[in-house]
């Protein structure tokens, strides 16, 4: 790459954040929509109650004119912005966000407040050249750290940031004792991940000041290795703050090297060394190694064996003030409050390793631990069958019971633990919800940009789902729907409740047949995709579903929320799901096999 001087180059790029305590919102997002489209930007400004983070690329004028509207602000009168230079516009578009965090993190920590020191750049390459003792960790995700890094830092093994809290956790011992430097692209995830550190016990740390882009503008390559991922058109920037020649690929979208572009199987536009053995041959080879793996990781099932469950309570905003005692209760009401006494007089619940007390007051975001001693879970259904993996997907047909997520009495029993059993090294996040008594088909992801290009369709309503049930009493109509609005809270073992208030929600039953037992098998086509959706609506027209531990006949509800796996099953099958792939946008439709209450005379080629 030929050098050419950076202000040369007719584009702007600057990345810029402040964590502040914004207000009035949505005026605010209407301003900077209006301002930034006026002067011909693009990029990503992100808005919360907590800052302003913003990604963004015009012209040099067009681009200060921003920043001086931005800091005009009292609140944002400091609003510091790394820069560089492109010659090409990296942004194909303008957006303006309000999200609940500027940066995701899913734990309350508030980095005005309790902020970790910050190392500038120079001081952080002086302790590199004196040789220094201390541990250099990068808090980046991993496909970021394979373009470079820190000659001698740490990767932290993320795939997403929201993992940072399981993933410190696996850091040695004496780390904490030690001065401890974290970095990433340009600090703002330094700014929660060094508080929630210290809180979790580890006692020297920084934050390095304006991230890898401060420390390339004041320092060079000095002691780093490669270029530095960003979230652009450019892909990556070399030390000199120029766009470098690290590519990405254009179907599983990981940043490709010079030595991976030179491969024999990276094919532009199509594939990279990293997903090139996609051929029919090896996917069934794959799906049958899969499945071989996952049954030897239910022989026997994970929590079978009695084992000390150590599960995490992490305080919400909306309790914080309250006792310790107060907070459980408030938070887990099921299990009572002379039980959580008891608990917490056994010393079954700990923070940062140490009995915690019934009186403590808890604060926003603060972390305690909940041992479960002896834990056996129950048993689940096991017999989970693969339909379809590559280097973005896995689809599975889940069979009933069995929960996706730990909850409740069940972790170790959950499909989330057995693929992570089945698949180190990987971590399949599930695209839509599905719940442990239905059966039927499952999309899971291998990336959080797989994840929101799949669940973008589930929420936008691309998806075509295509339920089967078995319900009781027989509709007059052959067609029937519900279009209750559903509420977000929970009721009594996390069953939902319709709302005019709720969610917008429509479900649509076809009646199959009529039988004669009583009940009706029907064809189900959801709208939208709430939490207990088809059970309720089925529930609501006073038809439930057969076997439905939570949704009784006669408008009653159960006491039981996930059902034993020796008990008649609930009669609910995700049967048919189609949507378009997230890298290749090809139209894809699996189908479950049929369960055993569906007769097999009833298949159409419509279902």
């Amino acid at each position: 790459m030929t050098a050419v001087e950076p202000e040369t180059l007719p584009f702007l790029n600057i990345a810029a954040y402040k964590f502040a305590a914004l207000d009035h919102l949505p005026e605010r997002r209407a301003v900077l929509r209006e301002l930034c489209t006026r002067l011909n930007l693009k990029g990503t400004i992100m808005l919360s109650e907590e800052g302003i983070n913003l990604f963004i690329a015009g012209t040099e004028s067009d681009v200060r004119a921003l920043l001086t509207r931005l800091r005009n602000d009292a609140l944002l009168s400091d609003l510091y912005a790394k820069e560089s230079y492109s010659n090409t516009q990296p942004f194909s578009r303008m957006l303006v966000k309000l999200k609940k965090e500027i940066i995701a993190f899913g734990i309350d920590v508030d980095p005005v407040m309790a902020p970790s020191p910050h190392l500038p750049p120079k001081e952080l390459k002086q302790w590199l050249d004196e040789g220094r003792e201390f541990n250099l960790l990068d808090v980046r995700n991993d496909y970021e750290v394979r373009v470079g890094t820190f000659d001698r830092a740490e990767p932290i093994g993320l795939d997403n940031f929201r993992d940072f809290p399981e993933a410190i956790e696996r850091l040695p011992e004496d780390w904490q004792e030690k001065p401890l430097v974290m970095f990433c692209t340009g600090g703002i995830r330094c700014e929660k991940a060094g508080p929630f550190m210290e809180r979790a016990g580890f006692q020297q740390v920084y934050q390095l000041a304006g991230g890898i882009l401060q420390y390339f503008n004041d320092c060079g390559g000095d002691h780093y290795h490669g270029d530095c991922f960003v979230f652009d058109q450019r892909v990556a920037l070399n030390p000199q703050l120029q766009e470098s020649d690290v590519a990405q690929c254009f179907c599983c979208l990981l940043p490709l090297t010079a030595e991976d572009q030179e491969s024999a199987l990276y094919r532009p536009g199509e594939s990279c060394p990293n997903c090139a053995n996609s051929v029919a041959e090896q996917h069934a080879q794959n799906i049958q190694e899969l499945e071989a793996r996952i049954h030897s990781a239910c022989q026997p099932l994970p929590g079978k064996a009695p084992y000390e469950n150590r599960r995490p309570l992490n305080v919400p905003l909306r309790f914080a003030g309250q006792t310790l005692l107060d907070f459980l209760d408030s938070l887990h009401p099921h299990i009572g409050r002379e039980t959580w006494a008891a608990h917490i007089a056994n010393g079954q619940i700990l923070r940062k390793n140490e009995r915690a007390a019934p009186d403590q007051v808890v604060a926003a975001g603060e972390s305690f631990v909940h041992i479960v001693p002896e834990t056996i879970e129950p048993n689940v259904a096991t017999e989970i069958r693969v339909l379809h993996m590559d280097d973005a997907l896995l689809v599975i047909d889940k069979p009933a019971p069995l929960p996706v997520h730990p909850c409740g009495r069940y972790n170790l029993n959950t499909i989330a633990k057995i693929l992570k059993a089945a698949m180190p090294g990987h971590h399949p996040r599930p695209a839509h919800r599905l719940d442990a008594n239905t059966s039927g088909i499952l999309v899971l992801t291998f990336s959080r940009e797989f994840a929101r290009r799949v669940q973008s369709q589930f929420s936008n309503g691309s998806v075509e789902k295509i339920y089967h049930a078995r319900i009781h009493g027989h509709p007059a109509a052959d067609t029937i729907r519900c279009d209750q609005p559903i509420h977000d809270d929970s009721t009594d073992l996390g069953a939902r409740r319709t709302d005019p208030e709720g969610r917008a929600a429509e479900t649509v039953f076809h009646i199959r047949q009529r039988l004669a037992d009583g009940t009706s098998l029907v064809t189900i086509v959801p709208t939208g995709g709430r939490t207990h959706q088809i059970r309720l609506h089925a529930w609501e027209l006073r038809h439930p579903i057969v076997g439905d531990p939570c949704y009784l006949p006669d408008l009653l509800r159960g006491k039981t929320q996930t059902l034993a796996v020796d008990a008649p099953p609930m009669c609910l099958q995700a049967a048919s799901l189609s949507f378009h792939h997230p890298t290749t946008n090809e139209r894809l439709r699996f189908h479950a096999a049929r369960p055993d209450w569906y007769p097999r005379e009833m298949e159409t080629d419509n279902d």
